[in-house]
């Protein structure tokens, strides 16, 4: 649905909060608008949305999915969806596609991928682009994340870009991370390399009909068994998908779930604690970005040309004004 943007700065009409309130779908949609653009009138609707999260005891399960291109989390997703909606829980999805670093635009296909759904008041599905965010998210999903949060859904899902090994932000953003691998393809390797086997809860082995998928699964549970480990310690479940048949959907739910009756509520408030602080350094590095960019002037051509040094124009930047 399109929804006409208010002036720049002027503050949300008393409708629109309460039809946020309501549950209004159209209500959410315009909320989503003003946040990715971070305008102020954002501000009211946000902190609405954060009241009734902390009321309800962060009842909706925030899910985190990431992985490499290529290894299905779309068509996971939108698995994950229907089967959500056979049990009757009411869904969100937030998905973070790829900008182009030229034109700043993004394709934005999840909205295509899960076009069955559009016609299901108990599912909502945005796109948010990337601004090419290393992490794989842009400064504005977290808040994007609140409002999806607060508007009531059961499950709110975060889809990311996908840009294998830095990709460790989800962690940060989510209560639950939930990393899709493919077998033959050298993803069960790469995950072992760096952060992106330790951020993980759950970890679906899709296109699991392809050969190698057995494989693939001892490969990770041997991996896991190398680290640090005691009795106390979640070793993420390992399902095998195919998400094309929406085979194995069920039992990943339930991998999920476990995850979150091993957190407890004392794990649970630790995470959204951590997710508090994620979300407010993105926005402080957002507004650092952006008064380095108001302040540089001739700043980065006199460090080219060996004027100053990158330090010291750092500390240029950082004066007060």
């Amino acid at each position: 649905m399109t929804v006409p943007l208010p002036p720049a700065g002027s503050p949300p009409p008393g409708d629109l909060l309460a039809r946020y309130r309501a549950g209004d779908l159209r209500a959410l949609a315009r909320a989503v608008t003003l946040a990715e653009a971070g305008l102020p009138g954002a501000r009211p609707l946000l902190r609405a949305a954060r009241e009734r999260t902390a009321r309800q005891g962060g009842r909706a399960v925030v899910l985190g999915v990431t992985g490499s291109p290529g290894s299905g989390k779309s068509t996971l997703t939108d698995a994950l969806i229907a089967t959500l909606r056979a049990r009757g829980q009411r869904v969100a999805v937030l998905a973070v596609d790829p900008s182009s670093p030229y034109s700043g635009g993004a394709i934005l296909g999840d909205r295509i991928r899960m076009l069955r759904h559009h016609a299901d008041a108990g599912v909502f599905v945005r796109s948010l682009a990337s601004r090419g965010a290393l992490g794989g998210l842009s400064a504005r999903t977290m808040s994007v994340l609140s409002l999806l949060e607060g508007a009531g859904f059961d499950w709110v899902i975060l889809e990311t870009v996908g840009v294998g090994q830095s990709e460790v932000d989800v962690a940060a953003a989510c209560d639950h991370t939930l990393l899709v691998l493919t077998p033959a393809g050298g993803d069960g390797v790469q995950a072992f390399k760096a952060g992106i086997m330790e951020i993980a809860d759950v970890i679906a082995v899709n296109k699991a009909d392809l050969p190698g998928a057995a494989r693939t699964v001892r490969e990770l549970m041997a991996a896991q068994g190398l680290g640090a480990h005691d009795e106390h310690t979640w070793m993420a479940p390992i399902r095998q998908t195919i998400a094309s048949k929406a085979d194995g959907l069920d039992a990943l739910i339930d991998a999920v779930e476990a995850h979150r009756a091993h957190l407890g509520e004392a794990g649970l408030l630790a995470r959204r604690e951590a997710r508090a602080e994620f979300e407010v350094r993105s926005l402080v590095q957002e507004r650092l970005l952006r008064l380095a960019r108001e302040r540089s002037g001739d700043l980065y051509a006199r460090v080219a040309r060996g004027e100053l040094s990158a330090d010291e124009a750092a500390d240029t930047l950082l004066e007060p004004a």
